[in-house]
């Protein structure tokens, strides 16, 4: 089974994700209001797969690409972000990001990105 991380400081963007998870992705998914709460999901062994906001207090999403490039944990990130400024994608994929996805999410372009990175 695969484990599930979404992290978004806005609950309603967190539960627009999981609505658009593959469905037998969404048995098993860890919610997070910020980067902290995601590192520590990820060293946990929760996140094979790690659905990132980019703004968000206490640990933004490029700290948590830039750390978990750091400690070399092997989460798939996927980037979900309202700020989708050329700069700022080019950023997050030279950080190890697999895709970035701008808000909001369907199901359709969610699973689309997920084909395309072979997580599907």
């Amino acid at each position: 089974m695969m484990k599930i991380t979404v992290c978004d400081d806005s609950l309603m963007s967190r539960k627009s994700v999981i609505r658009a998870l593959p469905e037998h992705w969404s048995d098993e998914v860890t919610q997070c209001k910020h980067g902290l709460e995601a590192m520590e999901a990820c060293r946990s062994g929760l996140a094979d797969v790690l659905f990132l906001d980019l703004t968000m207090p206490i640990m933004d999403g490029l700290e948590v690409l830039e750390r978990l490039q750091k400690e070399q944990l092997t989460s798939a990130v996927i980037v979900i972000s309202a700020d989708f400024q050329p700069e700022v994608q080019s950023k997050a994929l030279s950080l190890g990001a697999l895709a970035f996805i701008s808000k909001p999410v369907s199901r359709e372009k969610l699973t689309d990105t997920l084909i395309q990175v072979g997580l599907l």
